[in-house]
């Protein structure tokens, strides 16, 4: 681990591209084991870096099963209008929900999402799900579990716990989204 000073504070860097790399890859053989394959699987990625990683996912599950198609069976759920803490966040846009052409009636969906935090978000992607039809099984992968839940929500895939403070920030930096750099930091809290 290396830490490192900033003009916004200091962080240290907890995962590295090589630690991003080995842990989706970790990810991706589990979901197939638990899956038993990869037989009614779909993915939806949360955005704004859920989706990356479930597309990185995807293109390792698909290497070891090449039943799985790439880009027939990812998907991208936003889940913006179905927060309960809408008036305490940031505004954001809402982001474009793209399921997969077969959909995801009595599919294995894994909802893919970067930092699993306080639980809000992925009960909104329940939420969503309901709306958009009737998955079989629904499972959880994040790249990081930081704790501090809120709801009774736990992942089924991790790829690193990380005991963090409320005050700190954890934050997922990907190629795809945040200038060619991957990394996984933790800033000092204020």
């Amino acid at each position: 681990m290396s830490s490192e000073a900033s003009s916004a504070g200091s962080f240290r860097t907890v995962l590295t591209a090589a630690d991003i790399d080995r842990a989706l890859t970790r990810i991706a053989h589990e979901i197939l084991e638990s899956n038993k394959g990869s037989r009614d699987l779909v993915l939806l990625g949360i955005p704004r870096r859920g989706y990356p990683l479930a597309r990185r996912l995807a293109e390792k599950i698909a290497a070891t099963d090449p039943a799985f198609d790439v880009d027939a069976l990812i998907g991208q759920l936003d889940v913006t209008m179905f927060r309960d803490d809408l008036s305490r966040q940031p505004t954001r846009a809402p982001a474009r929900t793209q399921l997969p052409a077969a959909g995801i009636d009595e599919k294995v969906v894994v909802l893919v999402d970067d930092v699993l935090y306080s639980g809000r978000t992925i009960r909104a992607a329940l939420d969503a799900l309901v709306d958009l039809g009737r998955p079989r099984i629904v499972r959880l992968a994040v790249l990081v579990d930081r704790g501090h839940r809120e709801l009774p929500i736990r992942a089924d895939h991790v790829g690193k716990n990380l005991p963090t403070s409320s005050s700190e920030k954890v934050r997922v930096r990907l190629h795809e989204t945040d200038s060619g750099t991957d990394a996984v930091v933790i800033e000092a809290g204020v």
